[in-house]
């Protein structure tokens, strides 16, 4: 990825995890595995587990100690209730961004 699109994740990291987590429940590995799957490889494993514990701090997570062959328990976290009203307000922002971005666009053609 290019140094724009790297910074542009950054902004929208958090929304993205959140969406993975609507829809299932997942630990911090299968979540990074699962982003590197959809294309996007330059994230590290640690940036994951730093937001993990960031959203889990804001109570966006709730989270489940499940016992690991390898190693400590796995922490699995699911969305709950306050956490999908932020992804909520994450999905109304990006589309209020991606109108007014798609109207600069064609208004520039």
């Amino acid at each position: 990825m290019g140094k724009q699109v790297t910074e542009m994740l950054k902004g929208t990291l958090e929304g993205i995890v959140l969406a993975i987590l609507s829809g299932r429940s997942a630990y911090g590995y299968e979540i990074t595995a699962w982003l590197r799957d959809q294309g996007f490889s330059d994230i590290a494993e640690g940036t994951i587990y730093a937001l993990l514990i960031r959203i889990e701090q804001r109570g966006l997570v709730d989270v489940e100690k499940v016992p690991s062959e390898k190693g400590p328990p796995r922490k699995v976290f699911s969305l709950n209730a306050q956490g999908r009203e932020h992804l909520e307000e994450f999905w109304r922002t990006w589309s209020f961004l991606t109108e007014r971005l798609d109207k600069l666009r064609e208004e520039g053609k």
